[in-house]
């Protein structure tokens, strides 16, 4: 059976290939409709999720703020009490001869830690007032060490967004990694040394308390000690607020670098908006010709709006 079309709707029906493509606008538009506004959507979500991680990286640089902090107050307080014991009261450079002298008194315990390798070493800094040294200076990306300076130098916001763009998210990262495991090694080093600094104050203090009332090198044995002790303390805690601060920057830069990418991703999302409402324009045009049955003329300004739109979106997501 053959079936034959109405004239009507052949006279409906495009004839070239031009109003063909003309009458398939409105299909192309919403498609490219959904497509933007999947490409908003994306933006957004990578904007929240860029500010989410921003907020963590700021607490944990407060954390590590608040350790730099308290430790470089620590360190002030040892080394002001140090410095008024100094004032009050005559005290001497510590001697390692003094303390075996006293250790002679019945102390073998104080004699044999004196002697072994710690005592040593523990001794060693007591004297010299210093913590034990850190590890060598971590290599640093002549990016990355621009944009540190930049945070130090207090740089605008622009400038800094600048100084990160070319600090990959790698770099950052090993660079942490490098900064919390220097002041790990740290504490390991100076463990040992706080051990058995403890381990000769208890000794001293009771050497010197069995000396008699009326001696008097026990108490100023002490006394050097104490001041010694104090002195080495300062150093040690301005060792690590140092160390504390470098992780407190290096988490300050990941904050910015953070919020400077969740502001990129939320302009995107913007403009890729603009770009969907451009092509619902198209499908709103077309039908609108559908309705009037001047598809020549409307259905070009369809096909022209979603052009416009399709290139838009082009330029966002490779250029903004």
């Amino acid at each position: 059976m053959k079936v034959s079309i109405p004239n009507e709707l052949k006279a409906d029906m495009p004839q070239t290939t031009f109003a063909k493509i003309l009458a398939a606008t409105p299909v192309v538009m919403a498609v490219v409709a959904t497509m933007l506004a999947g490409l908003a959507s994306s933006e957004m979500t990578r904007a929240q999720y860029d500010r989410s991680l921003a907020a963590q990286q700021q607490s944990k640089a407060g954390d590590q703020w608040s350790f730099f902090q308290a430790k470089r107050l620590r360190g002030a307080f040892q080394r002001n009490t140090a410095e008024l014991l100094q004032a009050v009261i005559e005290v001497h450079p510590l001697e390692p001869a003094t303390l075996r002298k006293l250790a002679e008194r019945d102390k073998p315990e104080l004699t044999a830690l004196l002697d072994s390798r710690a005592g040593q070493d523990a001794l060693g800094f007591l004297q010299r007032g210093e913590a034990p040294a850190t590890s060598a200076q971590l290599a640093t990306d002549p990016k990355l060490k621009a944009a540190l300076d930049g945070l130090e130098d207090l740089k605008t916001e622009p400038e800094m967004a600048a100084l990160l763009e070319p600090v990959g998210n790698p770099s950052l990262e090993a660079a942490l990694r490098g900064a919390r495991d220097q002041a790990q090694a740290f504490d390991e080093a100076t463990k040992p040394v706080n051990q058995a600094i403890d381990q000769i104050e208890a000794l001293v203090t009771r050497a010197a308390a069995s000396v008699g009332a009326g001696a008097t090198s026990g108490p100023s044995v002490n006394r050097d000690f104490t001041a010694a002790r104090l002195r080495y303390t300062a150093a040690r805690y301005e060792v690590e607020a140092r160390l504390n601060q470098a992780i407190a920057n290096l988490y300050e830069l990941q904050v910015r670098k953070s919020n400077f990418s969740a502001e990129r991703h939320h302009a995107r999302s913007q403009k890729f908006f603009y770009g969907m409402l451009g092509a619902q324009l198209g499908v709103i045009v077309s039908t609108f010709a559908m309705a009037a049955r001047n598809r020549n003329l409307l259905w070009s300004l369809a096909a022209a709006a979603g052009l416009v739109a399709i290139a838009f979106a082009i330029y966002v997501y490779l250029y903004v």
